[in-house]
């Protein structure tokens, strides 16, 4: 056991039914057991328990303690780059004009179905390197930049092979970003295709979830239902990017499938925010891709939030609408950029965005018999986390009660 003593305020992040007026779950003067990896005791250093007061103890130096950081949505195992893409669209050239002349998504397509397995990982182990000392401990990596069976099996064997090296957690989802070239012409058996290589994945064990990109230049509504339907018939999580771009309205549909989150929403309607709210669907949302593209719409967050939608935080980290590894950054412009109080900032970058990823182990949150992954901060208020543009406020990394990170 280890005592973790020095903290002047420990943000807990309650899940489900909290207090309205404590929304991190605040303790000051804190002390927290860590016993075989997992949270035995948490609370007021003066209340620890007799039992415990002869355990090895750490003093961290009257610093702020928070749940390790959950990123629910990146792109981070891909080959290349979209320096082009920058510099055209500093030019005034828009994204889709950049897309339809062969740019964008399918400039990362070539690169990354020329990479071989070893530099995809090699590629990807500094980017996650990065989250982690950023004091992300849990990620979830989608697939996407291959647009072929071979391609998107390599990604998704990276993404696993990630996660065996760890130290982080690493969740793996199977997306859907464009429809494959062969079929540009004949849809339906683009979709039966993409169908039969989400039946490949699933049974090699290399998804935990599906994502489809939903968005004019992607796919339609109805080849979005198809693929979700067919994800779920297979027992696997939904979820989707939807209403980045244009009003699709197939938010209210995903959710009804029982999307576990949507992602984007810059565009979202009322009937969606409606539909989420009913099933409990998270709002997933990126202002770093907003901001990096230039984008004036920003989510309905009042209207959101008024309706009870859950909302996270993520970097979305990928080479062409959010070449970022800060998460505080994002979480800074979710509310300078989006709205979004400090407190649910906070909260989007834990707990909610645990609840995105369907964990319901503790991960997000620091509770009793929960996983030890925290953050040690800087600094002895948590108001200073997110006061700063391109700051670094974690100075150590915790994964299952050992530090992996010192700065």
């Amino acid at each position: 056991m280890l005592c973790l003593t020095g903290i002047s305020e420990l943000l807990t992040m309650p899940r489900g039914p909290r207090d309205a007026s404590d929304p991190l779950g605040l303790v000051t003067d804190a002390a927290l057991v860590i016993d075989a990896g997992r949270v035995h005791w948490l609370g007021p250093r003066g209340d620890l328990p007799r039992e415990l007061a002869g355990i090895a103890t750490q003093d961290l130096g009257g610093r702020v303690v928070l749940p390790g950081l959950v990123d629910p949505h990146t792109h981070l195992v891909f080959a290349g780059d979209r320096a082009s893409d920058f510099e055209a669209r500093c030019r005034g050239e828009t994204y889709e004009s950049i897309a339809r002349r062969g740019g964008g998504i399918r400039t990362t397509v070539r690169a990354t179905r020329a990479a071989s397995f070893e530099a995809l990982f090699e590629g990807a182990r500094p980017r996650l390197t990065s989250l982690l000392e950023a004091g992300v401990t849990t990620v979830e990596i989608k697939s996407g930049y291959g647009l072929d069976v071979a391609t998107e099996l390599r990604q998704l064997g990276v993404i696993r092979a990630l996660g065996r090296a760890g130290p982080q957690r690493v969740r793996a989802t199977l997306l859907f970003h464009l429809m494959p070239e062969a079929y540009a012409t004949d849809r339906p058996a683009g979709i039966a295709a993409l169908s039969e290589l989400m039946a490949l994945a699933v049974s090699e064990g290399l998804a935990d979830d599906v994502d489809v990109f939903c968005e004019e230049g992607a796919f339609a509504p109805h080849e979005a239902d198809e693929l979700l339907s067919a994800a779920r018939a297979h027992g696997l999580a939904i979820k989707a990017h939807v209403d980045q771009r244009s009003a699709t309205g197939f938010a209210s549909r995903a959710a009804a499938l029982g999307a576990r989150s949507l992602e984007h929403l810059e565009q979202l309607d009322d009937a969606g925010i409606d539909a989420m709210a009913a099933a409990g669907t998270v709002a997933v949302l990126l202002p770093s891709a907003s901001l990096f593209l230039g984008d004036a719409a920003r989510p309905p967050v009042s209207r959101l939030r008024a309706r009870g939608v859950p909302m996270a935080l993520a970097t979305d980290l990928n080479p062409g609408s959010s070449p970022t590894f800060d998460p505080w950054l994002v979480a800074t412009l979710g509310c300078t950029w989006y709205g979004l109080t400090p407190f649910e900032a906070l909260r989007g970058l834990t707990a909610e965005a645990a609840r995105a990823l369907g964990l319901e182990d503790g991960t997000g949150s620091l509770v009793a018999g929960g996983p030890a992954d925290l953050c040690v901060a800087r600094g002895a208020r948590w108001q200073d986390l997110l006061y700063g543009l391109g700051h670094r406020p974690i100075a150590e990394t915790w994964i299952g009660g050992q530090r992996v990170v010192r700065a």
